[in-house]
């Protein structure tokens, strides 16, 4: 299957449990109010909903032998996104799960990574990654085994005439290590968030890190929730707010947002209406539980985007 997007990342689940105290105590049964079990993590939301959204996707990534896997790669394949190089571990180790515990605007997350580290360059079919017009990689500090060699990917990448795209999500370890700058030099498309702009560049000021970032990046998106997303290249900035919804939950709306700027973005359309569908998309992703849950369903999901695209720029 040729595609126009290879997504190289993490695909696990996550499991959401709504309602819990604000404090959470040690050593006491804390009730929440209502769960989901969804599919987790940025790289698989960002391919899931780019696909429903109507762009050819594959998915590069590794999975443990257990069911949570397999359910998993189930969800991701009924989007539509090709997942043939998925691979799955000769090893023990488990498909990684997140836990996400919401508190109002704030949210705790707990990570088991499990094979999100062993996925290594070797795992990579070179030939099907040439055959794509655009190459993004997520969790870029999660991705332990790939990272050494994700210079490597995009050089290659841009050898070929290929776009590309980078969300690094957070640092667990909170370094910031600099080898990311590196990378940033071969990205068209970086995609942090207002924190981790800052982190990235160990700054505290957002225009100061936009400034640097742009010296590094094509172009710098800034993700920043229900607040006016920036979007720079060069001298010219955008900011536009996304629009108003009843939100449910925003777990992967920023991975949702990078979706929708980059499907509009393969159609070469102007980097304002870029922004202005992403922000309609992460806005969407929040109307429902978890981050691919709104875009299951292809009819609510058309009929908001048709409501929505008649205000977008040109």
């Amino acid at each position: 299957m040729k595609v126009d997007v290879c997504v190289i990342g993490e695909l696990n689940l996550d499991i959401v449990l709504y309602g819990l105290p604000k404090d959470l105590v040690m050593e006491r049964e804390l009730l929440a109010t209502g769960t989901a079990i969804t599919l987790g993590s940025s790289s698989a939301i960002f391919a899931h909903n780019l696909s429903m959204l109507g762009t050819k996707v594959g998915f590069l990534s590794k999975i443990g032998k257990d069911p949570l896997g397999q359910i998993a790669l189930e969800r991701l394949s009924a989007s539509g996104v090709d997942v043939t190089q998925v691979k799955k571990t000769m090893t023990a180790t488990s498909t990684g799960l997140t836990i996400v515990l919401p508190n109002r605007t704030q949210r705790y997350i707990l990570t088991y990574p499990g094979t999100m580290t062993e996925l290594v360059y070797a795992d990579l079919d070179q030939n099907y990654l040439r055959a794509a017009r655009h190459l993004h990689i997520s969790s870029y500090f999660l991705q332990t085994g790939l990272r050494p060699r994700v210079l490597d990917l995009f050089r290659e990448a841009k050898a070929r005439g290929m776009s590309t795209s980078l969300d690094t999500n957070d640092d667990p370890s909170d370094r910031w290590d600099r080898d990311v700058l590196e990378v940033l030099k071969h990205v068209d498309i970086f995609f942090p968030n207002d924190r981790e702009a800052k982190k990235i560049v160990h700054g505290t000021d957002l225009s100061a890190a936009l400034n640097a970032l742009c010296k590094l990046a094509k172009i710098v998106v800034v993700k920043r929730g229900a607040s006016a997303a920036i979007c720079r290249t060069g001298d010219e900035q955008w900011s536009l707010a996304p629009p108003a919804v009843q939100k449910v939950d925003d777990i992967g709306a920023g991975d949702t947002f990078a979706a929708g700027f980059i499907h509009r973005y393969l159609q070469d359309a102007s980097l304002e209406s870029c922004l202005a569908y992403a922000n309609a998309a992460g806005a969407y992703s929040a109307t429902k539980e978890g981050g691919t849950e709104a875009f299951r369903d292809r009819v609510q999901m058309r009929a908001f985007f048709q409501l929505h695209e008649k205000s977008f720029p040109k």
